[in-house]
């Protein structure tokens, strides 16, 4: 096992999903205001749902590529770019005074309500499918044989977060509520998105 893939697609993952949003936001005030049935079920769903997304992405960007080569040089070019444009975005999020603001309620949404809307956030959110179908099929076909590996450490990278905001909302929240908070993390995210689109760059250079 590629450990180089692993720790790549865990971390390009955690550079794209730990971001101000409203999926974290709406997890975040269920994790401080719902039972442990309703948190476990939306957590598995977002943790599930980018596992599927993930998993056409590689198969079917590998597939495509197969065929026709230069679809996957045209996707991974879309990719730099994509990451370079994230990274920024990242940095200057990280010069502002932004935190994670949930609304404080004393209900909490039922069951069902609470997955429709998280399914809501989810699937039908266009850039979900950018995120992860397209940049994350993508990336992981640079790995060659260990792509799998490197879809491995981004459904890890899923899993990992989602459990942790929401079963650690009431620990995190008052951190998150912190505006250094956001800068820290953004400056990291657009470290991680810069350098792994200078890696992508310099594969393609050679060829």
């Amino acid at each position: 096992m590629s450990l180089v893939a692993l720790t790549t697609g865990f971390f390009t993952v955690l550079g794209l999903i730990v971001a101000i949003g409203a999926q974290n936001a709406y997890l975040l005030r269920l994790g401080t205001t719902s039972p442990t049935r309703v948190v476990t079920s939306v957590v598995v769903f977002c943790a599930a749902s980018d596992t599927v997304l993930y998993l056409v992405g590689v198969a079917g960007i590998g597939a495509v590529a197969s065929l026709a080569p230069w679809v996957l040089v045209t996707f991974q070019l879309l990719a730099v770019g994509f990451l370079v444009v994230y990274g920024a975005m990242a940095l200057r999020r990280a010069t502002r005074s932004e935190a994670l603001v949930v609304a404080s309620t004393s209900t909490s949404p039922s069951f069902w309500a609470a997955l429709g809307t998280i399914a809501a956030f989810t699937w039908l959110n266009p850039h979900v499918y950018l995120d992860t179908t397209v940049m994350i099929g993508s990336l992981a076909q640079r790995f060659g044989e260990d792509k799998w590996v490197f879809a491995l450490g981004a459904c890890l990278g899923s899993w990992i977060w989602f459990f942790a905001l929401g079963f650690g909302a009431r620990l995190l929240r008052p951190v998150l509520a912190k505006p250094w908070t956001w800068r820290i993390l953004d400056g990291v995210i657009a470290l991680i998105m810069f350098v792994i689109a200078t890696g992508l760059v310099v594969e393609l250079l050679r060829g």
